[in-house]
């Protein structure tokens, strides 16, 4: 046990005590062993020496090496693949190096484009100072750095009309307000529009827009719901008591350009068409609201597609002196030279009200043409008309590929109008034989409440309408005394269940598209206007 104690509490000790007892067993010579007890002890003896020896190399020393060859591992295949690497362990190719741009290569700055606020041109947002010379010098500036945006603040911002530039954000802060001078002289005049030869209300020039722009790419008008107010009302009352020679100016006209955004902000009280977009590509109009007065304020419609080609219009809410949205192409003879039609354009997602027109209209301007339009999950509610297609002998041309889906009509006087007989033109030049073709219309998921005339479609043996298509319709109707699905000279097929019941003019066919009634009566007339 002593020998136990002494190797426990020193090892150096032991190794000592195991050197003397080899020295005296090596002195006696060779010993026998007595028994197998006196050989285990001393086997046991010489274990207990071998267990405390000390090793060659202990257990941390060996991690300690590990970890140190690791860090080198480590370190060398870094130095390898750093930028030193010419000198590489591997003969492994450099890596291509890309070859620098234009502008870097002759030691030109790229800068991101530039934000100016109104103010920093002088602009006082007080809604008495006309700050007309602030937004031009602000387009300038933009126009010169080839494009920017031009923030205005929050305010009252009085100016007469200005134009944009291209590669322009115009961008209205929360509680911005931009104020149309009321003084018809402050307004330019301007050529008639070349595919209407007419300025719509009167022979000759017409006055500009508030905001205006032609031949422009890439427009931006959006913000923080800030305002564009053309304070429309003195427009309104001279236009009424037949003081002005000329017509009206848009709010916002944009003119023979491309890549346009319009977004989350408020257009109101103009002093006639209230967005213009006339001879335009690839627009998109959303999450805009469009106000004016539903009475006491003439053709202050909402969104004019004019001529234009890839208009998206969605999530928007117009409530407004006339159309809600009127695609147009063009008037008359002048339409048809100049020949640009309206095409692929969708309304969607849109909540419209119009007590004096209609909700979407096509037309009567459609001159070069109207083709693939979709009006779609549209809600018009108060409105004297639902949708509406309207053209006339002179305008030439077609309606075509037109389809309406998921409409909801509340409290609507006439719901779907197509009405061929709408003689207004801008001089007697026109050409009577010029008639237009209007064919290919669907509509589909029609329902609503409160409507007093579901149907009314007016064809006419001139302009026939053709291929007209009703499916899935159910309309609450307020007077069931009178003719309320209507139709004259009209081609076309009703689809499973359609109500109220349709006319005679149109074939029967069943869910699965099989025929029931084919009609006899197509070219009967069955129009009432007295209510």
């Amino acid at each position: 046990m002593a020998e136990i104690a002494v190797g426990v509490s020193s090892p150096r000790a032991s190794v000592a005590a195991a050197a003397a007892a080899a020295a005296a067993s090596a002195s006696a010579g060779p010993a026998v062993l007595s028994s197998p007890r006196a050989a285990l002890s001393r086997g046991a003896h010489q274990f207990h020496h071998r267990r405390w020896a000390p090793p060659a190399i202990s257990p941390s020393y060996r991690a300690y090496l590990v970890a140190l060859w690791l860090v080198g591992f480590v370190l060398v295949f870094l130095w390898q693949n750093t930028s030193m690497g010419r000198l590489r362990l591997y003969n492994r190719p450099p890596m291509p190096k890309r070859a620098p741009s234009a502008a870097a290569s002759m030691g030109q700055w790229v800068a991101s484009p530039p934000v100016y606020d109104l103010r920093e041109f002088g602009g006082v947002g007080d809604g008495r100072t006309l700050n007309t010379a602030a937004f031009e010098a602000a387009v300038a500036a933009i126009s010169e750095r080839g494009g920017g945006r031009l923030t205005v603040p929050a305010g009252r911002w009085l100016t007469a009309p200005f134009n944009l530039t291209s590669h322009m954000t115009l961008f209205l802060a929360a509680g911005a307000e931009i104020l149309g001078v009321q003084d018809e002289r402050y307004w330019p005049l301007m050529s008639p529009l070349p595919s209407y030869g007419y300025g719509r209300e009167h022979k000759g020039p017409r006055y500009g827009s508030l905001i205006h722009g032609q031949d422009l790419k890439d427009v931006i008008i959006t913000g923080h719901n800030g305002t564009i107010n053309g304070q429309g009302q003195s427009w309104w009352i001279k236009f009424r008591k037949k003081l002005l020679n000329h017509t009206r100016g848009p709010l916002v006209q944009l003119m023979r350009s491309s890549n346009i955004t319009i977004s989350n902000i408020t257009l109101r009280d103009s002093p006639f068409w209230t967005l213009h977009l006339y001879d335009c590509k690839d627009v998109t109009v959303s999450g805009t609201t469009i106000l004016a007065p539903i009475a006491g304020a003439p053709n202050t419609d909402g969104i004019d597609p004019d001529s234009c080609e890839n208009v998206m219009i969605e999530n928007c809410y117009i409530s407004v002196g006339d159309d809600g949205v009127a695609i147009k192409s063009g008037w008359d003879q002048y339409g048809i030279a100049y020949g640009r039609p309206s095409t692929n354009i969708t309304v969607r997602n849109v909540i419209i009200r119009s007590m004096v027109s209609a909700g979407v209209s096509i037309g009567s301007e459609m001159s070069g043409g109207v083709s693939n339009v979709l009006v779609e999950n549209v809600h018009i509610w108060s409105s004297r008309r639902g949708v509406r297609i309207k053209t006339a002998p002179g305008r030439g041309a077609y309606v075509n590929n037109i389809v309406y889906r998921n409409i909801t009509l509340e409290n609507v006087r006439v719901g779907i109008v197509i009405k061929t007989d709408y003689n207004e033109h801008p001089d007697e030049r026109f050409d009577p034989k010029a008639v237009p073709v209007v064919g290919n219309i669907s509509y589909t998921s029609i329902h609503g409440q409160r409507v007093r005339v579901p149907v009314r479609i007016q064809g006419s043996a001139e302009i026939p309408v053709r291929n007209v298509t009703f499916h899935d319709m159910s309309v609450g109707i307020l007077d069931k005394k009178h003719h309320v699905f209507q139709c004259s000279f009209v081609q076309g097929q009703v689809i499973g269940y359609v109500f109220p019941v349709p006319c005679k003019n149109l074939d029967l066919y069943n869910e699965r598209r099989e025929m029931v009634k084919q009609s006899t009566l197509q070219n009967i007339s069955d129009i009432d206007y007295s209510f």
